[in-house]
């Protein structure tokens, strides 16, 4: 088990590289290429560990659930929306520079900082602070992971031929249905910020993650089905084929499970393979796995050294600092290399030096 827990430990390492490079806006095959299936790696990761002793124990599910996803959403959600103003005066945030689809934010009044605050508490939206834009995750995983299980509860063994990994087989294609309902008929969970679609997405990787842990040993992979798979993912990103995206088509129906799955088989291969070769790449990818909060919370505000840089190196007004997520002048350049690399790398080292900080003042 301990082999395997590491491997998985690369996998959300890899996938947290690749999300932060996504964010870094790379060339756009690469990054569609990305988002057909990194993010689904994490909910399949989640439902890998998911155990049946939570179907009597539901209550210690659901607060290892809150303890590990709600509660660091809102701590660092609050932290960010007390430093929002400080972030305008020293530069990081402007109200003239913002995103590609020109949202910009601006300096918070004492009622706007009372109704995020409430919005963090009570809505989770995860785009409640302009420097935490990724923070929906934690409210996806979070609801999708409960959701499950509350599922799996009502249904496992109610029928002789509807228990086990049967139940969960009915759970995601029930939530299938739901997803085709969903979009064809353009309703929206209400209850749910953004409508709920992500969350359904979340039910259905965290229940395939499930089952994947009790078929894990039929599995197979080589490196032909390895080609295989990439082969299929770079069809899908040249076809633009679509991600865990707020605006979702019936075609995803049909393609984001199967690139979801494909990603996740294909990175589980090579995170086998990285974990068979002990050294320091594999050691920095079971870090970064086992730290990926971190990583979630900090490598926007990470990204404003890399845009500092750029500005230096181009000229360009200072104000840009406050592009969101990363400047977007000269967009066919390199510097989503180097965004990537400070986006992973400077969260993981304060981390890391933090961390042996509070051992070595423990140890006095």
């Amino acid at each position: 088990m301990k082999q395997t827990n590491t491997v998985i430990s690369i996998c959300k390492g890899i996938a947290i590289i690749l999300m932060v490079m996504g964010h870094a806006e790379g060339p756009g095959l690469l990054t569609n290429f990305i988002y057909l299936f990194h993010m689904p790696i994490f909910f399949i990761t989640a439902g890998y560990f998911f155990s049946r002793k939570y179907l009597t124990d539901s209550w210690t599910y659901i607060q290892k659930r809150f303890k590990g996803l709600y509660i660091p959403m809102v701590k660092w959600s609050v932290l960010f929306l007390l430093l929002h103003n400080l972030f305008f005066k020293i530069g990081l945030l402007n109200e003239q520079y913002g995103n590609w689809t020109n949202g910009v934010t601006h300096p918070y009044t004492f009622h706007d900082m009372c109704q995020r605050f409430v919005n963090i508490i009570f809505s989770m939206g995860g785009y409640d602070e302009f420097l935490l834009g990724a923070f929906w995750f934690f409210r996806a995983l979070l609801v999708s992971s409960i959701l499950f299980m509350v599922l799996y509860r009502l249904i496992d063994g109610r029928r002789p031929w509807l228990s086990g990994n049967k139940a969960v087989i009915a759970i995601i294609a029930a939530t299938l249905l739901f997803a085709v309902f969903r979009i064809s008929c353009g309703v929206k969970v209400l209850t749910i910020f953004q409508g709920g679609i992500r969350e359904t997405w979340g039910v259905i990787f965290f229940g395939i993650g499930v089952l994947y842990r009790s078929f894990e040993d039929r599995i197979k992979m080589n490196v032909y089905l390895a080609v295989l798979f990439f082969v299929l993912l770079f069809i899908g990103a040249y076809f633009h084929l679509a991600g865990m995206n707020l605006s979702p088509k019936l075609i995803d129906v049909l393609t984001l499970p199967v690139t979801g799955t494909v990603g996740f088989l294909l990175v589980r291969y090579i995170s086998s393979i990285i974990d068979s070769y002990p050294g320091k790449v594999r050691n920095f990818l079971i870090y970064a796995g086992n730290m990926t909060v971190y990583v979630y919370v900090f490598h926007i505000i990470s990204f404003k050294v890399v845009s500092a840089i750029k500005i230096l190196w181009y000229g360009l007004p200072w104000g840009q600092i406050g592009c969101h997520m990363v400047i977007h002048e000269h967009h066919g350049d390199y510097f989503w290399i180097l965004y990537t690399i400070v986006g992973v790398g400077l969260p993981l080292m304060w981390i890391y030096c933090y961390n042996n900080l509070k051992i070595k003042f423990k140890g006095k």
